[in-house]
């Protein structure tokens, strides 16, 4: 897996969301949570060596989550 800069996956996340700043935050809370409770992650990072908002934010800045996604898990 490439090594990238938290600023720019931020970045790619917040234009998947339509640049939403609450919406980032309430769904990195949201996943997180779901992470925490067990999920799977979607991407190729290890929850034992990686922090869950990074894993939720490189979900996000995938495409691999997004607010559909979020609330038919929950």
């Amino acid at each position: 897996m490439k090594k990238e800069r938290t600023e720019s996956l931020v970045a790619q996340a917040l234009k998947n969301i339509g640049n939403d700043r609450y919406l980032l935050d309430n769904l990195v809370f949201a996943r997180v949570r779901q992470l925490n409770a067990g999920a799977k992650t979607l991407v190729n990072m290890d929850p034992k060596r990686h922090k869950l908002v990074d894993i939720a934010i490189r979900e996000i800045a995938e495409g691999k989550i997004d607010i559909d996604r979020i609330d038919e898990r929950n």
